[in-house]
């Protein structure tokens, strides 16, 4: 059918979406969230159909933002509109909802049209679903990683190429900022890309945004690692793996993970990762709960990796506590380049001392994690700062950048201890609710910063966390929360505690 293009200046986030008339979309046999192709001279692409009565007349469609920069498309301008074909991807989904395991061409086909957005989110959340609840085999994991990595760019460094990634779930880890250039000072390359955060008070991303630009393009990163050894890049700039970051978009509202490994592993595979330590943090309050199920992740991890000759090793971290003191992405990046000068030991430290050494055994460099944690202790202390900072230069940050030049909240509130004791126990996610209602991530300057973690003795009247936001109604939004959560536990003695609340219901 030819129609006339009306054009609307709204973005609609990616999504290519346009307008039918109810009576058009009658004839061409279309419902509100179906596709239509639409086609120019030159090029065509698959819209999600909403119909209106009051927006456009019969014989217009009317086509948003993403849709007028892909076709390149006028007002007035005659298009080709017709309903898309029937797709196989959604039989396949309907397979996998009623337990069938499918086949790598049936995977291969799902992943296609998630790539060419030929299915609305109703059909990615029920193929969401569909591996939530029914699972992945090994098969259909490796089919996955394999069509994702497919589907997009890749990158390809040589036969040697470290990677770190976490599975997240732990505020204040800021690892990748110091894990990158300790690698990299050891002569491996270690091209990083990252994520921002969506539900979490920062991503990699945003931390290392303080401190230079993260939006390079797959031939900036090319010539930043190969003159530096390592990067740190915001993935969603790329096309690596593009069916992940659409189907992330549908897992977290959802609040549900079932493409952890395909995700990471997805990403890894695309930047030509031959060596990989993913760091999985267990705790009460992480991601995952309990060593036995990080095991159990660690060993699909390393199973699934020999299948796409990539070599893992995992290491389980303590995940009861954020990792350092600060929280939000320019007190975390304030943190890392100050832990370059520090002096002691801390936990933020240990952690990339002792997953820098998984990595350099893994890959030859050192005989042992042992002799590799030693390796990166070094480097911390004596090279990683310079070549941290060779990459800011490289990615077209300020190389001297200093930690007081990167700018925080001036809206500030102090919480401190009301009983005396020993801090027992931290609550990460009323720390994340705070650092939330303060502004992260949006706000980089917001966050929280601690002043006492687990194992520190806390007197009556010590101040406990400080609370910084960029704007003042956040500030105290983020205090509202902050009285009305448990975030720190401060005992003296446990039998003095056994009773953690009183709980009673009344009924009038």
């Amino acid at each position: 059918m030819k129609m006339t293009v009306k054009p609307y200046d709204l973005d609609t986030g990616g999504k290519t979406v346009a307008v039918l008339n109810s009576q058009d979309a009658l004839e061409l046999g279309v419902y509100s969230l179906d596709r239509v192709v639409i086609e120019t001279e030159t090029d065509s692409v698959t819209a999600v159909i909403n119909t209106s009565e009051r927006f456009v007349h019969p014989g217009e469609i009317g086509v948003l933002d993403e849709i007028k920069e892909k076709l390149d498309v006028r007002r007035g301008q005659q298009v080709e509109v017709y309903a898309r074909r029937p797709l196989k991807s959604k039989e396949y989904i309907r397979r996998k909802i009623e337990g069938v395991e499918l086949t790598t061409e049936e995977i291969k086909e799902i992943i296609g049209d998630v790539v060419e957005r030929n299915l609305n989110d109703l059909e990615l959340t029920a193929l969401i679903m569909s591996f939530h609840l029914r699972g992945l085999s090994m098969g259909e994991s490796t089919s996955l990683i394999q069509a994702m990595v497919e589907t997009g760019d890749t990158i390809r460094f040589g036969d040697v190429v470290c990677d770190k990634h976490s599975v997240g779930g732990v505020p204040g880890d800021k690892t990748s900022l110091l894990v990158v250039p300790v690698i990299a000072s050891m002569g491996l390359m270690i091209p990083k890309t990252s994520s921002r955060a969506i539900t979490s008070p920062a991503g990699t991303a945003d931390r290392a945004e303080m401190l230079m630009p993260v939006e390079l393009s797959l031939e900036e990163i090319e010539r930043v690692t190969k003159k530096t050894n390592g990067c740190l890049v915001w993935g969603g700039a790329l096309d690596l793996a593009p069916a992940d970051d659409l189907l992330i978009q549908i897992e977290h509202p959802l609040g549900v993970d079932p493409l952890l490994l395909a995700s990471i592993l997805s990403k890894k595979k695309s930047v030509g990762a031959t060596h990989v330590v993913i760091d999985i943090p267990t705790g009460s309050d992480a991601k995952i709960k309990t060593p036995e199920k990080a095991r159990r992740l660690a060993d699909q991890f390393v199973n699934i990796g020999k299948k796409l000759d990539i070599n893992i090793q995992c290491g389980v971290t303590l995940g009861e506590q954020p990792i350092g003191y600060c929280v939000g992405p320019a007190l975390e990046a304030q943190e890392a380049l100050r832990t370059f000068a520090s002096k002691g030991n801390s936990d933020l430290k240990e952690k990339v001392a002792s997953l820098c050494g998984i990595l350099l055994a893994l890959v030859g460099k050192a005989h042992s994690r042992e002799e590799g944690t030693l390796m990166a202790r070094k480097a911390l202390e004596k090279k990683a700062e310079k070549k941290l900072r060779e990459i800011i230069a490289a990615q077209g940050g300020d190389p001297d950048i200093a930690p007081e030049d990167i700018p925080v909240g001036s809206h500030v509130t102090e919480i401190y201890a009301e009983t005396p004791g020993i801090v027992r126990w931290i609550y990460n996610p009323s720390l994340v609710r705070v650092a939330t209602a303060a502004g992260c991530p949006k706000d980089r300057g917001a966050g929280v910063r601690l002043h006492k973690k687990m194992g520190d003795t806390a007197h009556k009247g010590d101040l406990l966390m400080e609370i910084i936001a960029e704007k003042s109604h956040k500030l105290q939004q983020a205090e509202k929360v902050a009285h009305e959560s448990a975030i720190m536990g401060i005992i003296d003695r446990w039998e003095n505690h056994m009773l953690l609340e009183h709980l009673s219901s009344e009924t009038g």
